[in-house]
């Protein structure tokens, strides 16, 4: 009886329509096998300005057959019915540069291959979305053998009013895992970094449109501002810089220069080489601002297994912003304390507020922790985020409050995004850690805070990275449930809230590569059509550049950076570096020049202003390199090189005492910095100054100098010896100059060696260095 009546519900929706009486005719809804419409979900909601989407369906059995499909409307209109060769279905294109030993080509299973499927063409499909708007159609899929129905299935689906009305701007990314070296494994090997693709998909257009590719370096975290004119993304620079941030006005033919780069290595001169200095940035509502977590640590985990490949998390950050008006990068008040992570952050659509996820800073790699195999390993470091919301209240930021129903709950609360009404807020839910989660769930609640429901566009693996449309009525994100790799899914929202199964956006990028950071963009037709990036293909010279630079293959260096400076020849950096190549051949007035045009370009170049100082330094110029120097410490009172080359003028002018004041504070600043010592010690011993000696201090300084070195440093060792005799330590003199002497016979320094045995004499004799001048 109960599957007799199963069928006859089955059957309902064309009971109902207008002028299915003759075809029901010959159905026995007893004899009928079940049909199982896998694809789309029963009431899934389409938008009107979207592609039609591919049925697929499933019977036990596969039995072979014909199909038929017919659509019934409660609006009264006429069904339609449509013959069906039930095809199979396909996995889509394969990018053949990402096939490697670490990944495996997309397979279907079992079940996948079972499925049969069919696509309305346009006409069929736009007359299922007018009939549908108001009520939900049925599909209904019938098997016929032998001429007569056999089996049936039905799905309803709906038609929104709201268009989605905006494109999605995502990155398309090849899942290629590299071990490079034993145990260190990179999501991409460098190399293949031109392997990556931005793209921009209109969900009314049968495939994405591809923007930008071909980058030799990576870019991701893009954020776009509510008009859709500013685009924001984080930028690797030169020596895997990652702390470079591009904002770039949005054209019909964008270019990403290098004017349009900062740096967030600004705020508090965070130096530290490969360390992630902005992370997870978010440019502004108005595009006036951008939010970033800065000082920041983070657990990162990278895996050969291609399917879930990366687990990557901060463990500690405060959040700062930077005001476009004034180039300058501060820490937002309330959300700035050391012993928290404060990270992620997102505007709210008046950017009056933040919301952004916390909890108690921890250490990313615990002394004697295994490193995690796999996602949601055990060994991860464990993190639970809460949600809290701040007032921006233009950068004086507040008192950040949790946020009730996205914190407090034993899970990890991470990735918010508030809608553009400003009424809902929608964030992932797992167990530990953010993003790319295995058991991550989109849940939505109140913008200040309620109850929190689970959301139905949920996927059985990973939910993640969404991205609310313009109107706030669809939202993208991103799930694991139909593939390894990465696909994009619609869902509809409405006024209260309440969301729709999830669509599949089909055909976004081979079926060999993944949908990445999907984010909707406030961009019409024809307003984006392509990116260049002239500041990427900059970075790249740079680095072949510096490399040949390092190598001491100096014509050829010069050369990279003339090219280099062809791309951009307002770059500080580089001209200052080839300037340095000028200096080491001796050619000065050319690199004179080109530092001069660097600071130009920069005039707050401490180390273009510094090379310049060293070239009229050695031209005789002491009263201009001083000046040179003494601005370079202005700008940066702990340059050392400025210090010691400063204190190389005030020798040169035989202002003793400035000198030694200029090397004790650069000692001061780095206490174990060898040539400081080592100078401030010679000059303490060997000073015609009296005033400005000081034996004692000068074998202490000149003790530790050597004993740093390992007493492998003959300029050294000569200076102990020298000090040694200052203080009237004769037979230490002649030893320290008997090692120094060894070390110079060793590297044949013909000049050095005549030195230190015309000072062993002097020590031998009772006498110090200073007294044989």
């Amino acid at each position: 009886m109960r599957d007799f009546t199963t069928r006859l519900l089955v059957l309902l929706p064309l009971l109902l329509a207008p002028g299915a009486e003759e075809w029901c005719a010959a159905a026995e809804p007893s004899a009928l096998r079940m049909i199982r419409v896998e694809y789309p979900r029963d009431g899934s909601i389409f938008p009107p300005d979207m592609e039609a989407p591919s049925v697929e369906w499933f019977e036990a059995g596969d039995p072979a057959g014909s199909w038929r499909i017919q659509i019934a409307f409660a609006d009264g209109s006429a069904p339609l019915q449509v013959s069906a060769t039930g095809d199979r279905v396909k996995l889509g294109e394969i990018d053949a540069r990402c096939v490697s030993n670490t990944n495996r080509l997309p397979a279907l299973t079992p079940h996948q291959a079972a499925l049969r499927t069919w696509k309305p063409d346009a006409a069929t499909w736009a007359a299922i979305q007018e009939h549908s708007v108001e009520k939900p159609a049925a599909v209904t899929i019938t098997r016929f053998s032998g001429g007569k129905p056999a089996a049936q299935g039905v799905v309803r689906i709906q038609t929104s009013r709201d268009p989605v009305g905006a494109p999605i701007f995502y990155r398309d990314v090849p899942l290629m895992p590299s071990e490079l070296q034993p145990g260190i494994i990179k999501p991409l090997e460098p190399k293949l970094l031109p392997y990556l693709a931005w793209r921009l998909r209109y969900v009314d257009e049968p495939a994405s449109r591809l923007v930008l590719t071909g980058m030799h370096t990576c870019a991701n975290c893009h954020s776009f501002s509510k008009d859709g004119q500013t685009l924001g993304l984080d930028l690797d620079g030169p020596h895997n810089d990652k702390g470079l941030y591009a904002i770039v006005p949005v054209r019909q033919q964008t270019s990403i220069r290098n004017e349009d780069v900062i740096s967030w290595k600004t705020f508090r001169k965070q130096m530290e080489p490969g360390k992630r200095i902005g992370f997870m940035s978010q440019v502004s509502p108005d595009g006036r601002f951008v939010a970033t977590t800065t000082e920041v640590q983070y657990y990162v985990a990278n895996f050969t297994d291609y399917r879930f490949l990366q687990v990557f998390y901060p463990t500690r950050g405060i959040l700062a912003w930077y005001n476009r008006a004034d180039g300058q990068v501060r820490a937002l008040p309330g959300a700035d304390d050391p012993r928290l992570v404060q990270s992620n952050a997102v505007w709210s659509p008046d950017g009056q507020y933040l919301v952004f996820l916390r909890a108690q800073a921890t250490e990313s790699y615990p002394k004697g922790r295994k490193m995690a195999e796999f996602p949601n390993d055990p060994n991860e470091v464990q993190i639970q985020y809460d949600l809290y919301r701040i007032p921006f209240h233009d950068g004086a930021g507040g008192k950040a409050e949790a946020i009730r129903g996205a914190s407090g709950n034993g899970m990890s609360n991470s990735f918010p995004k508030i809608s553009p009404d400003g009424r809902w807020l929608v964030f992932v839910k797992s167990r530990n850690g953010q993003l790319m989660r295995p058991d991550g769930k989109l849940y939505i609640v109140p913008a200040g805070g309620g109850e929190a429901r689970l959301m139905n566009c949920n996927t059985e693996l990973m939910n993640s990275w969404h991205s609310f449309s313009p109107n706030g009525r669809w939202m993208v994100f991103s799930s694991k449930s139909r593939s390894p790799y990465t696909q994009m899914f619609l869902t509809h929202i409405d006024e209260n809230g309440n969301d729709s199964p999830p669509i599949l956006i089909e055909n976004s990028t081979a079926a060999n590569r993944a949908v990445n950071i999907p984010e909707f963009a406030n961009i019409p037709k024809g307003g984006l059509d392509h990116i260049d990036a002239p500041a990427a293909e900059f970075y790249r010279l740079y680095d072949l550049a510096f490399e040949l630079t390092e190598k001491g293959q100096n014509e050829a260096a010069i050369a990279g950076w003339q090219r280099a400076l062809q791309l951009d020849p307002g770059d500080a950096r580089a001209r200052t570096n080839l300037g340095g190549l000028y200096l080491r051949q001796g050619r000065l007035e050319t690199a004179a020049a080109e530092f001069r045009r660097a600071l130009e370009a920069k005039p707050e170049s401490v180390e273009a202003r510094n090379n310049l100082g060293l070239v009229l330094l050695q031209t005789g110029r002491l009263e201009q390199a001083a000046r040179e120097f003494q601005q370079s410490l202005e700008l940066d009172p702990q340059s050392m090189e400025a210090l010691v080359n400063l204190g190389g003028v005030y020798l040169m002018q035989r202002n003793y005492r400035a000198a030694v004041g200029t090397l004790r504070t650069a000692m001061r600043l780095e206490p174990g910095r060898l040539p400081v010592l080592g100078n401030l010690a010679w000059l303490l011993a060997t000073c015609p100054d009296s005033s400005a000696r000081n034996g004692a201090e000068a074998v202490a300084l000149a003790e530790k100098a050597a004993e740093l070195s390992h007493r492998q440093d003959p300029i050294l060792l000569d200076g102990l010896g020298a000090a040694y005799a200052e203080a009237g330590r004769f037979q230490e003199a002649v030893r320290a100059g008997a090692e120094a002497l060894r070390l110079a016979e060793e590297r044949k320094d013909e000049e050095m060696v005549a030195a230190v045995k015309a000072r062993i004499a002097l020590y031998r004799s009772g006498r110090a260095y200073r007294e044989s001048n």
